[in-house]
């Protein structure tokens, strides 16, 4: 009530109508954040399992279950967070029926393909899409990982596109920051670059050794020994298979770069083991130790 005791009216939130395609830990995330925040109205659920979007509906994460069609219709702010292998397909869908002021952004780890396909889907309403990643996760999936914290003190990229307005991307920015996220922007392809030395390759290594030592005769044995080292080192490749499938072969060429310049590291570590060179070795492993400690203190994620 104001001053003069006339009703004031309630602000209106700053997504009035969001709509998640993909209810899992990113997008319920991404909701849950928001409306901890008191930054959502409604929230609308899109996704290919019913149980799932069931799940997320009894969570609280999402208020009503929709079609893409109907979430083109009502929503302001589509959040896409599903495999980038699926982004064609959403964003044909959604397009015949996407309303001018809507704003559409994704969660893909990958993103030159991701602004190749919108390009190609969305022609002359590209302008609508913001390609975006948030720095976030965990190798838990589904509606139950969900958890408002996930993006605060997290870094989120943009990707913005030429044909995207001044006010759309200070929206999509007031947004990840309610959600307590840091917003930078990058270029599509140094984004992709750089994350397939931070993310992709990270993940891939800890998958391929974590099927070396499933598939050995001694499996059992190995893992019944296994420590908090084994645990660190392939926590994420417990992460979704068709998620990082996508990923790997989306951004391939840069993953497959790096993946030589690892090779030729360990050949320098393997090196030194063969001669038995403890000062080369000692050498080695004190420049890993010291840029991991570094890091560590820098980033707060020790």
């Amino acid at each position: 009530m104001s001053a003069s005791g006339a009703v004031t009216a309630p602000a209106q939130p700053l997504v009035p109508v969001l709509a998640v395609v993909g209810v899992g830990l990113i997008g319920g995330s991404f909701a849950a954040a928001l409306r901890d925040r008191g930054a959502v109205g409604r929230v609308l659920g899109v996704g290919r399992q019913a149980a799932t979007l069931a799940q997320a509906r009894e969570l609280g994460l999402i208020d009503e279950i929709v079609s893409l069609p109907e979430a083109a219709q009502q929503a302001d702010l589509i959040f896409l967070a599903m495999p980038v292998g699926a982004t064609e397909t959403i964003l044909s869908q959604l397009k015949p029926f996407l309303r001018p002021d809507t704003i559409v952004t994704d969660a893909g780890s990958t993103k030159a393909n991701v602004v190749s396909v919108a390009r190609a889907v969305l022609g002359d309403r590209i302008g609508q899409f913001i390609p975006g990643h948030p720095i976030a996760g965990a190798e838990k999936t589904g509606p139950l990982a969900a958890e408002a914290a996930l993006y605060r003190g997290r870094t989120v990229v943009l990707t913005p596109l030429e044909e995207n307005s001044s006010q759309a991307k200070a929206y999509l920015t007031r947004v990840w920051e309610c959600c307590g996220a840091r917003v930078m922007a990058m270029d599509a392809q140094v984004h992709d670059t750089v994350l397939a030395s931070v993310s992709h390759v990270p993940h891939f290594l800890s998958s391929v050794f974590m099927w070396q030592v499933a598939t050995a005769q001694d499996s059992d044995l190995r893992m019944a020994l296994a420590g908090s080292g084994f645990r660190d080192f392939t926590r994420i490749s417990a992460g979704s298979p068709e998620v990082w499938r996508d990923i790997f072969l989306a951004n391939r060429s840069a993953v497959l770069s790096e993946l030589q310049e690892v090779k030729a590291a360990l050949s320098r570590a393997e090196m030194a083991l063969q001669d038995a060179d403890g000062e080369s070795l000692q050498d080695f492993l004190e420049h890993a130790a010291l840029a991991r400690r570094f890091w560590g203190s820098r980033s707060g994620l020790t």
